[in-house]
């Protein structure tokens, strides 16, 4: 048994996802001997320099801060050796080479988005939101070789509601995994934690959550309603599902993102993608088994408004479809 507050902890990460963690070993006493983010990016019109939300948060913290370009850099790996790390916490970083991961006397512990085995990858809650599942969590596990299938430590089990999306399942899921770093921490301390390694599942069971590209986003209204309205929440509001929308006459289409969306089953002659509107608060498309009506839009140019808002504006809405 050790004292938790005495290890010596070297965090890795880089997105906002990371910070609380970071914040809250800071505040709860933990010893964090440096923070380990990417390099600085240009970044904007300016192309300045940006940093990490985890760098930001190391510097107010008066944390020391490493930005390898390459993890395996002889420099980088000296400098860390002689922090003589007890226990590194990686969350939301890049893949660590084992040189590093296992350089802590206790390891590298992972904060990931899932119930693991489920979900590895780079995007877990978008992908659990878009299948429609009804639960996910925040998994800690030991790192290893492969991306995400390291030996379990801990997990909190988090219910998805009908109304979540990605944006608020992202904001639960890091302050809930918040909880489970320091709890995590403690316990390694504590000597009372035994890794699980993950069960060998049916691949053809597992859902994986590969990273998401903007054609991955691309709204099918041949679908099922259901299916839409799941696929809309799990990239609401980033990156956002879109549509590509065609007006009577023109031969190009323009770009429709959605941020929203409810589903009406009914039996209908109309092709999907169909736009119908009562010009004032009702817009609504054929998919495959009913009718989705939308809640909120941003076409091209213009600024992200709930339906009412935008019909104020848009007078020629039923001489639009949306491509199938």
């Amino acid at each position: 048994m050790e004292n938790a507050r005495q290890l010596r902890i070297v965090f890795m990460g880089t997105p906002e996802f990371a910070v609380p963690s970071l914040r809250a070993l800071v505040a709860g006493g933990y010893h964090v001997v440096a923070v380990v983010t990417t390099p600085d990016k240009p970044a904007g019109r300016g192309q300045k320099l940006h940093e990490s939300d985890v760098k930001v948060a190391a510097r107010e913290l008066g944390l020391p801060v490493l930005q390898p370009v390459k993890l395996r850099d002889p420099e980088f790996v000296e400098a860390l050796r002689a922090l003589r790390p007890d226990l590194g916490i990686v969350i939301a970083f890049r893949m660590l080479p084992e040189i590093i991961w296992a350089m802590p006397r206790l390891g590298t512990f992972n904060l990931h988005a899932s119930l693991l085995p489920q979900y590895r990858g780079a995007a877990p809650i978008n992908w659990a939101i878009i299948n429609g599942e009804t639960e996910t969590g925040v998994t800690t596990f030991l790192l290893n070789h492969e991306i995400d299938k390291g030996a379990i430590l801990d997990q909190v089990r988090v219910p998805i509601g009908p109304e979540d999306t990605v944006g608020t399942m992202y904001e639960q899921l890091m302050n809930i995994g918040t909880s489970l770093v320091t709890q995590t921490v403690d316990r390694i301390a504590a000597g009372d934690l035994t890794p699980v390694e993950q069960q060998s599942v049916d691949e053809p069971t597992l859902h994986p959550a590969p990273k998401i590209f903007k054609e991955d986003c691309r709204s099918d209204w041949t679908r099922p309603g259901k299916r839409i309205v799941d696929f809309i929440r799990g990239l609401s509001p980033y990156p956002a599902a879109w549509t590509e929308m065609y007006r009577e006459g023109d031969a190009t289409p323009s770009t429709v993102k959605i941020f929203s969306a409810s589903f009406e089953p009914a039996p209908h002659d109309e092709p999907c993608g169909t736009i119908e509107s009562d010009g004032r608060t009702l817009i609504r498309v054929a998919c495959a088994d009913g009718w989705l009506t939308l809640g909120e839009l941003q076409l091209a140019g213009k600024k992200r408004l709930a339906v009412r808002e935008l019909l104020l504006g848009w007078r020629d809405v039923n001489l639009c479809r949306f491509h199938r």
